[in-house]
Parts: structure tokens; sequence; C-alpha cells
């Protein structure tokens, strides 16, 4: 039986492993598929409480001007899956420098009819330059956030 069963795996690599190959090999005469550019700048938003995608949550984006003003310069809300994929403007060169990003939290957690105690989270960012694009993932709770540098 042993001896059975090892043959038809052996028949079965046979046939199968070239099919595989050659579907996962590319054509030599094609080109290759350019991809759309990527915005500079997305988010996610996550609810911890419930482990979904915190869907509808406002989002602004500010860059800080010289002089410490701050400057409106995109804004969106999170689409189904809590993500903003396009949040820096769409016709502007990434420019170095600090980014503010303000996610309304208070007014989504009211929708849920939940009491939050950050009614507003504001993340501060230095964008450096050296990475053409930056995302900015938010893990919510109604009492307490974290935050990092995403790829």
């Amino acid at each position: 039986m042993r001896k059975l069963r090892n043959t038809f795996f052996a028949v079965l690599a046979g046939v199968a492993l070239p099919w595989v190959a050659t579907a996962s090999a590319p054509n030599p005469g094609s080109a290759p598929a350019e991809s759309p550019a990527r915005n500079p700048m997305s988010v996610h938003v996550l609810d911890m409480q419930t482990g979904l995608p915190s869907v509808g949550v406002e989002v602004e984006l500010e860059r800080r001007q010289p002089g410490g003003r701050w400057e409106r310069i995109g804004s969106g809300v999170t689409n189904h899956d809590g993500r903003i994929e396009a949040l820096y403007p769409q016709t502007q060169p990434l420019e170095q420098g600090e980014y503010r990003v303000t996610f309304q939290t208070g007014a989504w957690y009211q929708q849920q009819h939940v009491d939050a105690f950050y009614p507003v989270v504001q993340l501060v960012l230095r964008v450096d330059g050296r990475l053409p694009h930056y995302h900015v993932p938010l893990l919510l709770s109604p009492f307490g956030y974290t935050t990092y540098r995403g790829s």
C-alpha cells in the first residue's frame, strides 16, 4: 500500500509541478506590467475592541509651514477596510517636513454608540523623504490607541 501511495504522489507531482512552473513563469516576449503610482501617504484604522476595520473615520492631513503654522493639504474618510489609500494630494510631490494626521475618533465612536476617552487622535510625524510611501496605522479602542510606522 505504501508503494502504491508513493507512486501516486510521484505521478501527481510529475503532472502538477510542470504545470505550476509553466503557469507562474513570465512570458519572455511580454513587457513587465506597470503598476500605478502609489500615493505617498496612507492610513489604516482598526478597532481593537471588535477586531474590525473602523469604517467612516474622518481623517485630515496637515503640513507644518515655515513659522509653525499648519496647512491642511488633504482629508478623507476611511473605506470599508478602514483605509484611506491616498491621503496626500495627488498633484503634489512628497516634501520633507513635519505632517499632522488628525483622526476624528470621538465622532466615529459616537456613531457606534460607544463612549470614548479620546475625541481626537493627532499624530505628528516627520517625513524625511527616504521612502516614497508613508503608512500610518492607528489601532483604536475607546480608552486608548497605538500607532507605528507601517509599510
